[in-house]
């Protein structure tokens, strides 16, 4: 299981939903869609935008999780 961590690093940057979708260039309908682990898929482009945005690793977004535990 992939889970993203995107709510937590904006808490720990204090940016808003908002203030990340100007700086990303994606819609607000789509970074929640991410925000709230319901995509399908992320382009590296966004993930790159969004790392760049929150001073972040992709590690720090992203974490997996076998099924198995």
């Amino acid at each position: 299981m992939i889970i993203i961590h995107l709510d937590v690093m904006m808490a720990k940057r204090k940016m808003s939903l908002n203030e990340l979708s100007e700086k990303v260039g994606i819609t607000l309908a789509n970074l929640s869609i991410l925000k709230n682990n319901k995509a399908k898929a992320i382009r590296f482009s966004t993930l790159e935008a969004i790392c760049q945005a929150l001073d972040c690793s992709v590690a720090d977004i992203i974490e997996y999780i076998p099924n198995n535990k």
